[in-house]
């Protein structure tokens, strides 16, 4: 597997195609059924490749939540107001370096993106689950899935809710209804999926185009002409080389979320065509502290016995503050009232104790230091406030009814999960982009090899790899079937 770049092959070089379609479509997850459906709606003839012997990727391990707003069904329903001038806001606060065009583009298409879903053959219940959750119990179908209520964000931008889940209770299988949806549009539109068949290498004529995909099927191997290739075969936090190479600390010792095609083949086939790549160095990886959401009213404390994040943040976005501090080491920190039960099933309990400084000492932390900390802490809650990081008044209550309990948040004791978020650079559309800002000429990328909305783990939002997935594989869809029928207009 590796982090080889595959080499390209020179169209003039192949002597017998095995197929001639018109857009070829490598991964049969969300993003590539999505980019298949829009380009077939051209009426182009379509082909999707794909390494497993079932469709869904990585997309159908999904608890099925998308992030959508702007004023959908759901939202109007349950009472809350929202607009895509603020989802964008929104979208851009969280972003290291946000993509306007991308952001705008999502926003101002949601509530009809939201639509498009619907009618694959779902509805999202109309109900809104008000707790904060990793994902709803039920099947209610919206609920706040990211950091809108927390500050700075809650300042920058009108808080909404926009975690719409798919109408399966639970916390896995919600987005496999999705993708075997789309696989029955697919066959109504007469596209073969072709499984247990994978994309070895792309095929570029003379001037750096892609025109086609060198594929195997072992014993049988072939070449396709077509005018675009879209890739959506995946990230790479299953390669091995490639998470030590971008992201080193996936390697230590987060479990890997993503299926066993998630080996960076996709991203490594766009940049043999001179493709770019950014946001590699970035992941998503958690381990949640909630539900019960009452736990947050206590402290999350590193090796110095400091506070450092706002205990209120979506799990993600805690993980990544954690992951940053002195030998990535943290606790929870709650009195007996605010202890609902104990144990994590991701999180361990390390033990109860009759005094704070009997903790402090036993979790070996500077003498002062967790008594100090828990003190002020104390004393601002009881009047409402947090003026170090302004948690929510819903969560600030004061941890002063002792014993007290610890539960241990640090890299190698929680049980860490993950996922990588960088791939190849694209434009709006889809379009794989050179170094220079060029676009590599019939390629295109979405889904996960292709980041769009999610940068990195702090300022992730439940939702945001389905509903961008799926958006912006309709987009590179669209667009490639657009190129196909040009090519076939010039003929």
């Amino acid at each position: 597997m590796g982090a080889d770049i595959p080499e390209v092959v020179a169209a003039g070089a192949v002597r017998d195609w095995s197929d001639e379609v018109d857009v070829v479509v490598i991964g049969a997850g969300i993003a590539g059924c999505c980019a298949a459906a829009e380009a077939a709606a051209r009426g182009v003839r379509v082909l999707v490749l794909e390494r497993a012997a079932v469709a869904g990727g990585t997309s159908a391990m999904a608890g099925g939540h998308f992030y959508l707003g702007g004023g959908t069904a759901v939202q109007i329903a349950t009472g809350h107001t929202d607009s895509a001038e603020e989802m964008a806001k929104y979208l851009a606060a969280v972003s290291p370096q946000p993509d306007m065009a991308k952001i705008e583009a999502y926003c101002a298409d949601s509530v009809e993106h939201f639509e498009w879903l619907e009618r694959l053959g779902f509805e999202f219940e109309r109900s809104f689950y008000p707790e904060k959750a990793v994902i709803q119990p039920g099947t209610q179908g919206l609920m706040f899935t990211g950091n809108e209520n927390v500050w700075p964000f809650r300042e920058l931008a009108v808080p909404a809710p926009r975690g719409h889940k798919v109408p399966v209770a639970g916390d896995t299988g919600g987005a496999a209804l999705v993708t075997n949806l789309l696989v029955q549009r697919l066959a109504r539109l007469g596209i073969e999926i072709r499984y247990e068949t994978g994309a070895t290498q792309l095929v570029c004529d003379e001037t750096g185009a892609v025109v086609g995909v060198r594929w195997k099927r072992p014993p049988e191997q072939g070449t396709i002409r077509a005018a675009a290739v879209v890739v959506a075969a995946g990230g790479f936090v299953m390669n091995r080389e490639m998470v030590r190479q971008f992201v080193p600390v996936l390697a230590e010792k987060p479990y890997t979320l993503g299926s066993s095609y998630d080996d960076g083949l996709g991203i490594r086939l766009g940049m043999s065509a001179g493709g770019v790549i950014e946001h590699m160095d970035h992941c998503f990886v958690t381990a949640p502290v909630y539900p019960p959401a009452r736990h947050l009213t206590g402290i999350v404390v590193n090796a110095h016995g400091q506070r450092f994040v706002a205990e209120d943040s979506y799990h993600a976005r805690t993980a990544g503050f954690v992951l940053e501090q002195p030998g990535a080491r943290a606790y929870l920190i709650l009195d007996e009232a605010h202890l609902e039960k104990r144990d994590f099933q991701l999180v361990p309990f390390i033990d109860g104790w009759e005094s704070v400084a009997e903790m402090e000492a036993a979790l070996a932390l500077p003498p002062g230091s967790l008594q100090e900390t828990l003190a002020r802490y104390n004393t601002h809650a009881a009047n409402g406030q947090d003026p170090d990081f302004h948690k929510q008044p819903a969560y600030l209550d004061p941890q002063d009814r002792g014993p007290w309990a610890a539960f241990d948040l640090s890299l190698g004791a929680a049980s860490y999960a993950g996922f990588t978020l960088g791939g190849l650079r694209t434009t709006v559309d889809g379009q794989v982009t050179r170094a220079e800002g060029a676009v590599v000429p019939g390629l295109y990328a979405a889904g996960a090899c292709a980041p769009s909305l999610a940068q990195d783990g702090k300022g992730y939002a439940s939702g945001t790899q389905l509903g961008a997935g799926s958006y912006f594989g309709r987009r590179a869809g669209r667009h490639a079937g657009e190129r196909a029928l040009e090519r076939l207009r010039a003929q």
